[in-house]
């Protein structure tokens, strides 16, 4: 054989080699999507309040801004999976199911989402400010951090606006060191902050509408 050509069975060797890579390719680890799960949390019993309340869409720190579930194995640094996202951005999951929460408690005239024209007598901003695995030797943790701040709309002094801001901060063990248990001890993070805003928005509101 001459130098620079190439015998028939070399290059049947060759184009099976591209098919099987082209195999390989198409049949690479599927992406596994995550979402929050968890029974709404229940107030005891109170008097609805006569205000319509509006969830605006919650911001995120921008190291959790992002789909691929992220986890931090060291201090100063944060990596993210490749085959394992949330289904949703972790403020509009924040978002939601606490707007969620809210209307099933019917403790108010009415709660809105953010895209509602309705008018509203207070709204409820919010930042994800922590959203992440925390991995150790011992365990692995879900961390949640939901900045809150209610304010009273239509209010002409801007000094008396803001009813009150808080940070709500939970950590909650994984039953494993797993995605999948990450996304249950998030959801179950997530309840535990729902339970506390609720008890503190309504606290808010039932205090100015005694005053």
């Amino acid at each position: 054989m001459r130098p620079g050509k190439y015998s028939p069975l070399l290059c049947l060797a060759m184009v099976c080699l591209l098919a099987a890579c082209g195999i390989s390719r198409t049949a690479s680890t599927p992406i596994n999507y995550y979402t929050l799960e968890y029974e709404t949390p229940r107030l005891e019993k109170k008097t609805v309040l006569p205000y319509v309340v509006l969830f605006k869409r919650f911001s995120v720190a921008p190291d959790y801004n992002m789909l691929p579930i992220v986890y931090r194995n060291k201090a100063f640094v944060r990596n993210t999976y490749s085959y394992h996202k949330w289904r949703s951005n972790p403020g509009d999951m924040a978002t939601y199911f606490l707007a969620r929460d809210f209307k099933a408690q019917g403790l108010f005239g009415a709660v809105l989402s953010y895209d509602s024209n309705l008018r509203m007598t207070h709204s409820l901003e919010g930042v994800v400010e922590e959203f992440y695995e925390k991995d150790s030797d011992e365990a692995w943790e879900a961390v949640f951090v939901l900045g809150i701040t209610l304010i009273k709309e239509q209010e002409p002094d801007i000094t008396r606006q803001v009813l009150f801001q808080k940070q709500y901060r939970l950590a909650q063990k994984a039953d494993e060191k797993s995605p999948e248990s990450i996304a249950k001890a998030m959801s179950q993070a997530m309840s535990q902050a729902s339970l506390l805003v609720m008890e503190d928005v309504y606290a808010a509101l039932a205090a100015a509408n005694n005053r």
